[in-house]
């Protein structure tokens, strides 16, 4: 496999990874141990994102991958119905 689809492989886990973890945190808000967890793999999910974007540019999946400066890089194309049937 490429260097770019392990890179999302890999974030991809840590994401479904620290959702499982938020839910469980719902309900067991006090346990430690989980919180600990979550920090860990948020830092880890962070640093591959920065090793990601180094590599192959943004990387937005959702919208809370956009930077607070940054926008939407669809906008300044064209819009689906903007185009014309060949």
């Amino acid at each position: 496999m490429n260097k770019k689809f392990e890179l999302k492989k890999k974030i991809h886990a840590l994401d479904f990874a620290i959702h499982e973890l938020v839910l469980f945190l719902d309900t067991h808000p006090t346990n430690q141990k989980a919180m600990a967890l979550l920090k860990d793999y948020r830092f880890k999910r962070a640093e591959l994102i920065k090793e990601y974007e180094a590599q192959f540019g943004d990387y937005i999946v959702t919208p809370a991958d956009v930077t607070a400066n940054g926008c939407w890089q669809w906008l300044d194309g064209k819009w689906p119905w903007e185009y014309k049937e060949v």
